[in-house]
């Protein structure tokens, strides 16, 4: 499973929804991904890539394309 793989698997297992609909989702933009939603969002993609995001970051993760630049910054391809 490629990263950008596990990321919409993480989003998708995290907000309870399908993979397809990972694509374009935004903050808020669902009821799932509400603040609390999005610390959970936040504790499930450090586990999947063993990494501790900044708070910077994690204030900044407004959509799953953004969350995908963040990642980038630690190091993981795209």
């Amino acid at each position: 499973m490629n990263n950008s793989e596990k990321l919409t698997k993480v989003f998708a297992d995290t907000f309870g929804i399908s993979e397809a609909e990972t694509k374009g989702l935004q903050y808020q933009g669902i009821e799932q991904w509400d603040s609390v939603g999005h610390m959970t969002l936040v504790a499930a993609i450090e586990d999947e890539f063993d990494i501790q995001l900044d708070t910077d970051d994690i204030i900044d993760m407004s959509s799953f394309e953004k969350a995908q630049q963040i990642l980038s910054k630690y190091h993981i391809a795209f």
